[in-house]
């Protein structure tokens, strides 16, 4: 469960495919159910996610497992249902995925530290800053955007 049927061991860009998942899941909640809905699943998946992780780390002997994909599942379908006008528009959910990604590799502070907690809550809060980056400067772009003279989002577009 925590490789996401073994997606997690494919050699190259694991993260980046479980990212893709969490895109497809969150384009389809952001089209099928409610955003109170879509924030309650996060909000419950969040713990159990973090305790497929904390299980995935005993069994694997490892912190932070590289097949360990679950969060990145997660991070990304928090973005698209945190923002589900991104799932409007291709442009905006590939702009969001590629910051999405950024952010989870490079960690900037508080990420690395997020990373750094204990078990499973350190696989999922370092994906959970990730995505509040994400949200935030997509909401912001968007925001300038519909705000300029031009309203010209195309950036994205």
């Amino acid at each position: 469960m925590a490789t996401v049927g073994g997606l997690g061991r494919v050699p190259w860009a694991p993260g980046t495919w479980g990212s893709v998942v969490g895109l497809a899941l969150g384009w389809l909640a952001a089209h099928t159910i409610s955003p109170a809905l879509g924030w309650t699943l996060l909000v419950l998946t969040f713990a159990g996610c973090a305790h497929i992780g904390t299980r995935a780390e005993r069994q694997l002997a490892q912190h932070d497992p590289p097949a360990v994909i679950l969060d990145e599942v997660w991070g990304m379908a928090a973005v698209v249902i945190a923002l589900p006008w991104t799932a409007a528009s291709w442009g905006w959910l590939l702009g969001a995925l590629a910051l999405f990604r950024v952010f989870d590799i490079v960690k900037p502070p508080p990420l690395k530290r997020l990373a750094r907690l204990p078990a499973g809550w350190g696989i999922m809060a370092d994906d959970a800053g990730a995505s509040a980056y994400t949200i935030l400067i997509v909401w912001v772009i968007r925001s300038v955007a519909v705000t300029s003279s031009t309203g010209d989002a195309s950036i994205f577009l």
